[in-house]
């Protein structure tokens, strides 16, 4: 796939990074020349600078050629405008545009009439408010991620001592839950990963990731930790777009507080938010954070624009009391500090906007491509087309479906219905598959599977 991005900021590079050890032709627009000379030096890409709105620009970095155009760099208006420039002058395909501002957002018109042509938007606020959402419903979980229209769940959460199943074989499950199904798709001890089968028993500290139906989800973690206690009370370091609009979802359903540092900011905030107690003042201030019981605060989130301040207030406030902590980061350096530390989950707003684009970036009718493990691992879920006979997986029993290494169906989807992943399930056209990779890079093996053109003259690995 030739792919265009637009943008050589943490988003951009990253996108670039992933596409290009695909083995997709990626060209990256961008007026700073140091961070062009800096990929590719380190990537098998095409370079160019200037501003990324520009027609001449456009058309010398193959936006007619482009399979895929990705605007992401850091201002909206020239995301939007060169979205616009690409369908009307070059005729690019697929169009995705990453917009943050919630005027723009809000004037739906604009792109339902298509005024600007763009096939996908992406808001990065959003994509993490969601985020914290899932994890705050689930209390333990350290990632929550939805497919099939939310009828399946992939959590990834930490065993702990007095978890049923620690200690315990995994064949085991069945006889500790038989009304509720899971697939245990892959586990991670000591930041390894081993394949999980029948006989692997779960030890204290694994990372797990399972796959089970929505409705299943809390009664499966509890096999894995003990009960978790719901969270009532919340407290938000930090007030600018994403910590509004985090209190502006959590409000209704919880005690909300939230912390600002800016007086103006604070006065805003507590007019345009309904139920949440607004304070002037600083996340990593011990006083405030006594004085407002901190003790008692079920999940503190910080999430202001600045990583150290972020890891600082989440890490006091653990100290000082706070049940669970959250941290926004996305330097991967500062997140492998924080796995031996006392933050219970980093949240990357870059992570979670990328997983949204491999959504759109991904082949072979790929719906849904989720990146995990700080990018090392996805999941996916793939469309099954065609009949026995012109495609790899349609009329096979899983069991019988080859597969790349590391890679493990957990689920299908069949309309209404969730099938848990056994080896006698055979595959019908239409299915939605849901599959876990602990190697990224087994991908293009996996959307080859999906692939429907002459699959008996291919090999994958």
């Amino acid at each position: 796939m030739r792919v265009l991005i637009l943008g050589a900021g943490q988003v951009g590079s990253t996108v670039a990074e992933t596409l290009v050890d695909e083995e997709n032709d990626v060209t990256i627009v961008d007026s700073d020349a140091v961070a062009l000379q800096a990929l590719e030096d380190r990537l098998d890409l095409r370079a160019i600078q200037g501003h990324a709105a520009n027609p001449a620009v456009l058309e010398a970095a193959g936006a007619r050629q482009a399979d895929m155009l990705l605007a992401v760099t850091s201002n909206d208006e020239t995301n939007m405008v060169a979205c616009q420039i690409a369908y009307a002058l070059f005729h690019t395909p697929t169009r995705i545009a990453r917009v943050r501002q919630q005027a723009y957002l809000e004037a739906e018109e604009l792109f339902e009439r298509q005024a600007f042509h763009i096939d996908v938007l992406i808001n990065p606020e959003q994509l993490v408010t969601d985020y914290v959402q899932q994890l705050i419903l689930y209390p333990g979980s350290l990632q929550v991620l939805d497919f099939a229209d939310g009828r399946v769940k992939l959590v990834a959460m930490h065993a702990y001592e007095g978890g049923p199943m620690v200690g315990s074989r995994l064949a085991t499950i069945r006889e500790h839950i038989p009304k509720q199904d899971t697939r245990v798709a892959a586990i991670y001890r000591d930041g390894e990963s081993i394949s999980p089968t029948g006989d692997t028993v779960i030890e204290a500290n694994d990372e797990v990731f399972f796959l089970a139906a929505t409705p299943d989800i809390r009664k499966v973690m509890s096999e894995f930790a003990p009960s978790q206690k719901s969270v009532k009370r919340v407290v938000i370091a930090g007030g600018g777009n994403i910590g509004m609009r985090l209190a502006a979802a959590l409000e209704g359903q919880y005690n909300v507080k939230l912390i600002e540092r800016s007086v103006e900011r604070a006065q805003y905030l507590a007019e345009e938010l309904k139920n949440t107690l607004v304070f002037v003042g600083n996340g990593a201030d011990e006083e405030l954070l006594d004085a407002e019981s901190i003790e008692n605060t079920d999940v503190f989130c910080a999430v202001t624009n600045d990583e150290e301040a972020n890891i600082l207030s989440a890490m006091l406030a653990k100290r000082r009391g706070a049940k669970r902590v959250m941290a926004i980061i996305n330097r991967a350096s500062y997140v492998e500090l924080v796995q031996l530390s006392d933050i219970d989950v980093a949240v990357s707003p870059k992570l979670a906007t990328i997983s949204r684009l491999l959504s759109h970036v991904r082949q072979g009718d790929v719906v849904i491509g989720h990146s995990l493990r700080r990018g090392v691992a996805e999941a996916i879920e793939a469309v099954a087309h065609g009949d026995a006979e012109h495609s790899q997986v349609v009329g096979k029993a899983i069991g019988d479906i080859v597969l790349p290494p590391g890679t493990t169906i957990g689920a299908v989807v069949r309309g209404e219905q969730v099938l848990i992943s056994h080896h006698d399930i055979v595959i019908q056209t239409g299915d939605h598959m849901i599959l876990f990779m602990v190697d990224k890079r087994h991908i293009k093996a996996v959307e080859a599977l999906f692939d429907i053109s002459s699959p008996r003259k291919r090999r994958f690995f």
